[in-house]
């Protein structure tokens, strides 16, 4: 079979993608851009994509596709109803970002939360030599341990950081956005009173009707004044303007985003040009990324492409 690999520079330098040989010929390319998507997939069977739109255009564009393979959790990217009406197979991947995601959770907080940046500079510039005491308490911080920790969206990613909240002596509660995910674990609550009683705020939901933009300038009112929010779910949960707004008028202490409504950033996005620039940590959506997930996230891809050929 022909297989295409869209957008490999997606999952980095990985020798398991040699995985994908066993199935036929597989052509890759580092990155595939709208324009290019019909010219490359050509009379391909099998179609792996990461990012790159698979929409009805493409379908109708490239008739030989079988088999369209989401190298991802999110399947935004593609038109499913109307594959599946060409009698075309999709398959993404999930389940494979739940540690990694959760780890990235808390590195983010950590370093906001201990001002980390600002300690090493503080000792890599030479201050803490000219010091003349043992230590630096100019920036404080605080512990995990008694604080109220909302969490936006109870899935696989969200109960793995309720767990290690938890473990850190953190009350934990969440919102379920969706509704359907209850755990007993954990107490469930509204919007409204996650906002107002979170100390930290943690999004973890998928992107649709009900979460796009869902946190804007009302919901930073609500929020507390020294709350951290904290988004590795989708870009387009968070309006960032209102939440640019919110930084540099105190309404909230501090964010961290693995995610954002454009990727990559908008060289205008305000966020890059907060008053004061400590208070927000953002990531370019590697989150997902250990060594570990990719690994997974190509294993389970033959999984599924082998399951599709049964």
């Amino acid at each position: 079979m022909k297989l295409v690999l869209l957008d490999k520079d997606t999952l980095g330098e990985l020798k398991d993608i040699e995985l994908l040989n066993e199935f036929g010929t597989v052509t890759s390319y580092a990155y595939t851009a709208p324009e290019e998507t019909i010219k490359r997939i050509g009379d391909a069977e099998i179609v792996l994509t990461n990012k790159v739109v698979i929409d009805q255009h493409v379908i109708d564009s490239c008739p030989n596709i079988k088999l369209i393979g989401v190298l991802a959790t999110g399947t935004n990217n593609i038109d499913i109803p109307y594959a599946e009406s060409k009698g075309i197979s999709v398959k993404n991947v999930a389940g494979y970002s739940t540690n990694s995601v959760a780890q990235h959770t808390f590195a983010m907080l950590f370093n906001l939360l201990h001002q980390l940046n600002f300690y090493d500079s503080y000792v890599k510039t030479g201050k803490y030599t000219e010091s003349e005491i043992f230590t630096n308490l100019s920036h404080s911080f605080e512990e995990l341990n008694g604080k109220e920790f909302g969490i936006v969206g109870l899935g696989a990613i969200g109960k793995k950081v309720a767990d290690i909240a938890q473990a850190f002596g953190a009350n934990v509660f969440y919102y379920s956005t969706s509704g359907k995910n209850h755990d007993n674990d954990y107490v469930s609550v509204d919007l409204k009173t996650l906002l107002t009683e979170a100390d930290f705020v943690s999004i973890h939901a998928p992107l649709n009707e009900k979460t796009t933009y869902l946190f804007g300038e009302n919901e930073f009112e609500l929020m507390k004044r020294d709350a951290i929010l904290l988004n590795l779910g989708r870009g387009k949960i968070v309006d960032e303007a209102a939440l640019a707004n919110a930084l540099n008028h105190n309404k909230i202490k501090a964010a961290a985003l693995d995610v954002l409504e454009n990727e990559p950033i908008n060289r205008d996005n305000p966020l890059l040009s907060l008053k004061e620039p400590q208070k927000i940590l953002i990531t370019p959506h590697i989150a997902w990324a250990s060594m570990e997930a990719r690994k997974k996230l190509i294993r389970l891809t033959v999984k599924n492409i082998k399951s599709f050929l049964e």
